[in-house]
């Protein structure tokens, strides 16, 4: 008996604990719910705060989309489409992106694509009709499997793949939808004139509202992207001399050193690059920005920043073990480093307001001229030997510093080349304005610098 009562009361208590957990469980669904709430409305606001473009481009898809749908509505002038009208829709959801190149892109790939496929598909077709039953289906077989298979292929380049990827997957699916099809060769021929047609509307009014409602050019996003990745590093130049060499008096001064962490992103902007100069070309001239604007200088450009930023990569790592070597030894190159640095640094300064306000300036070229002479004069020093009572470690991560530094200026003089044939490229206006004086000032018996100073900002309008 008592053996019993103990199982009652065990799985009385159990019963008990369990109804207490579910309870629980279900007390705790509207706060975990709620928190799920917060968490989402958060990150909404944050997509919104990161690019308030993006608000933007989901009300242009929900307006296309609106307009699109009263074509339902106007008859009897879209009447004889029925539901190939539906193909629109489609349409506007697949080709209405969020940048301007990239919705002309895609809506022109794609009645391009359609159109071509839909004329080969019926050609092809036409041909195979002639043929028994038999030879119909093996003529058909046959155009599929070489004409699928040769625009597949040209996927394959890229040239090709940069822009036209898109439409060659449309053309695939295109032809085999025609030539698989049941239907009559008059009723295909009708089919596929409704079905262009509603791409045509479609592609027209996704191309309309992306360019007349607040457009986003990627052209524009692809300029200030090169711009900013030249500020980027030339911060982090500007300020490496003073890190570097610990001096006190200016370190203390500045509290914000992300200048140093600035430039990894610009280790990581070739493929976003490539991608925006891709569907830039697509974009019809807009503002200062001409019809055939030499997109591919940017992605040279790009490219020569990012080699100096992977100088920058190196010079980081002895950057973090500056506090361990000898502040003798490094004193020795200390001058020379720095103007280097300094000079390095304002150049490309001056580079970037080039791209960023396209104006036309000579200033690069004295920054470029005062490093490539504190260059030699650091050649001078290592040839001296200055390496006297220093331990091997020492010597090595500081001879390694000077060659990154002396490799530095022939990055920095190549970006400013590249950046002057921009300007002459894309016809950059030149500014009349002097926003810049010089001064000269002696580095030894031999050799004079030539540091240029800023007398006001450039100003905006």
């Amino acid at each position: 008996m008592a053996s019993s009562n103990d199982n009652a009361e065990y799985t009385t208590s159990s019963d008990t604990s369990c109804c207490t957990h579910m309870w629980q469980c279900l007390r705790a669904i509207p706060e975990k719910s709620w928190w799920k709430l917060v968490n989402a409305t958060k990150m909404v606001k944050k997509l919104a705060q990161d690019d308030p473009r993006r608000v933007i481009h989901s009300f242009k898809v929900g307006l296309a989309l609106v307009l699109i749908s009263i074509l339902q509505y106007l008859r009897p002038t879209f009447y004889a489409f029925g539901d190939n009208i539906m193909w629109a829709i489609l349409t506007v959801a697949l080709v209405l992106e969020f940048s301007v190149g990239a919705t002309l892109g895609k809506g022109l790939n794609r009645i391009l694509a359609t159109w071509l496929a839909g004329a080969l598909g019926v050609g092809t077709r036409s041909i195979a009709n002639l043929c028994a039953e038999k030879g119909e289906a093996v003529l058909t077989s046959f155009f599929v499997f070489v004409i699928a298979g040769t625009v597949t292929f040209m996927r394959f380049s890229p040239r090709f793949k940069a822009r036209f990827d898109y439409g060659f997957i449309i053309f695939i699916l295109t032809f085999c939808l025609v030539n698989l099809s049941d239907d009559k060769e008059k009723a295909m021929l009708k089919l596929a004139q409704e079905r262009l047609l509603t791409i045509i509307i479609g592609s027209f009014i996704a191309i309309m509202v992306c360019i007349c409602i607040c457009p986003v050019w990627i052209g524009q996003d692809l300029h200030n992207q090169i711009a900013g990745n030249i500020e980027k590093v030339a911060n982090f130049f500007e300020g490496f001399g003073d890190e570097y060499f610990n001096n006190s008096a200016n370190t203390e001064a500045t509290h914000d050193r992300s200048f140093l962490h600035r430039y990894k992103s610009v280790l990581s902007s070739k493929s976003s690059e490539e991608t925006m100069a891709v569907l830039a070309r697509w974009e019809p001239g807009h503002g200062r920005f001409g019809f055939r604007h030499p997109w591919q200088q940017y992605l040279k450009i790009g490219n020569l920043t990012r080699l100096s930023a992977y100088k920058i990569e190196a010079l980081s790592v002895y950057l973090l073990q500056s506090e361990q070597n000898q502040y003798e030894l490094r004193s020795r190159i200390q001058e020379s480093c720095t103007i280097i640095s300094s000079e390095c640094g304002k150049a490309l300064r001056e580079s970037s307001l080039i791209v960023k306000h396209m104006d036309k300036s000579s200033m690069p070229n004295p920054h470029v001229a005062n490093a490539k002479i504190a260059v030699e004069s650091l050649k001078s020093i290592l040839r001296t030997n200055p390496w006297e009572g220093a331990e091997y470690l020492e010597i090595i991560a500081t001879s390694t510093v000077a060659s990154l530094l002396i490799d530095a200026v022939n990055c920095t003089e190549k970006i400013c080349e590249a950046v002057d044939e921009l300007a002459s490229l894309a016809k950059f206006e030149t500014s009349n304005q002097i926003h810049h004086r010089g001064t000269v000032q002696p580095v030894d018996d031999s050799v004079h610098v030539i540091t240029i100073g800023a007398i006001h900002p450039r100003n905006e309008e």
